[in-house]
């Protein structure tokens, strides 16, 4: 579908420059750009590369100079890359998955499906299980039993839902992704060397190896409006209680999010990011990649961790936290400068031991 400089514009709210009648069917980077699609020259250094493409249109910045990149229309944004993510929903073709009941489907006749419910083949719905109104189910998907999903939802190929699970309006699952597996959690008869590892920092082991005894996972996993999940990530349900992602949070593929943990609302959880068992996260908290989190603590809001930051212990609101065991960022990086300056004070060490030696010797 093609559209025009100008409808683009008014779509997003945004200034159109030049011939603003362009149709342009897609987007490219300045480089690459056809004749038909938009270049995405958000920055100067990009801008640069226009002419290298055969855009005849761009989008740029507020009071970029349009014209001296060879474009003959513009769309310009105070925040290009803001205006990017309705313009990327525009041009969003879509995977193609079947529309309506494809008939290679296992539906339960106790499940209940809303109004332009989209199913594909070979995904099974189990049991009591509600699917709102105007959702897309690719195909190879599995809902569980008593499953409740909100309007509007998008499960691409793959996904997984556990029984007990409820998902708000607006959900986004990428292939892959599990909701509600069982939690990771086990038990010995008697305290076992783990236990007593953590009470005492390694002075006591035990020597008698037990067996692991598994606890169940009786609880669900509760999800808010407008949540996005990753490919392959996995988020376990709760042992009596729910798991609970909050409205808005994103998670990135290949996060784990254990068992009885709590998301607060619009959290951004990064690639790799694992979170044991019972920790709470506050609200606008983002978690860099590879960020690891403890069991058992608590994350304050609006808490930033850089990427491979272990978070031990509890983190006051507003932190932004950084390296392992992790520390305030702006301490870890002078930290890191100091153990680069090592080596030199090292060798500065030792040439001043080695005139001290001569002086002493030579009294």
């Amino acid at each position: 579908m093609s559209h025009s400089i100008a409808q683009i514009a008014a779509a997003l709210g945004l200034e159109a420059v030049g011939d603003t009648s362009i149709l342009v069917s897609g987007v490219n980077e300045p480089a690459l750009a056809r004749a038909d699609q938009l270049a995405l020259a958000m920055k100067p250094d990009f801008a640069a590369q226009i002419p290298q493409g055969s855009a005849r249109a761009g989008m740029l910045w507020q009071g970029a100079d349009w014209r001296s990149f060879g474009l003959r229309a513009a769309i310009l944004a105070s925040r290009p890359r803001h205006a990017l993510s309705g313009l990327s929903a525009m041009m969003d073709s879509g995977q193609g998955y079947h529309r309506g009941i494809h008939d290679l489907t296992v539906i339960d006749p106790g499940a209940e499906l809303g109004k332009a419910v989209s199913v594909g083949p070979f995904t099974v719905i189990g049991a009591g299980a509600h699917v709102g109104a105007g959702s897309v189910i690719g195909p190879q998907c599995h809902v569980g039993q008593g499953a409740v999903i909100g309007p509007g939802a998008l499960l691409h190929a793959g996904v997984r839902i556990g029984a007990r699970v409820t998902i708000g309006a607006g959900f986004i699952a990428q292939p892959g992704a599990v909701i509600g597996g069982d939690g990771f959690s086990y038990v010995t008869p008697e305290p076992s060397g783990v236990e007593k590892v953590r009470e005492t920092l390694g002075r006591e082991s035990d020597p008698d190896a037990q067996a692991w005894a598994r606890i169940h996972s009786l609880g669900g996993v509760t999800i808010g409006d407008d949540v996005e999940i990753g490919v392959n990530a996995c988020i376990d349900r709760g042992t009596v209680r729910d798991t609970v992602i909050g409205t808005g949070t994103k998670i990135d593929n290949l996060v784990q999010v254990g068992h009885n943990v709590v998301v607060g609302r619009n959290c951004l959880l990064c690639g790799q990011v694992g979170i044991a068992g019972s920790t709470r996260l506050g609200d606008n908290v983002v978690l860099g990649g590879q960020t690891g989190v403890v069991d058992n603590i608590t994350v304050g809001d609006g808490v930033i961790t850089g990427a491979g930051t272990m978070l031990m212990a509890n983190v006051p609101a507003g932190r932004a936290m950084l390296g392992y065991p992790a520390t305030k960022m702006d301490a870890n990086v002078e930290s890191y400068k100091a153990v680069r300056r090592l080596p030199r004070m090292m060798r500065e060490f030792a040439e001043l031991k080695k005139a001290v030696s001569k002086l002493v010797e030579g009294r």
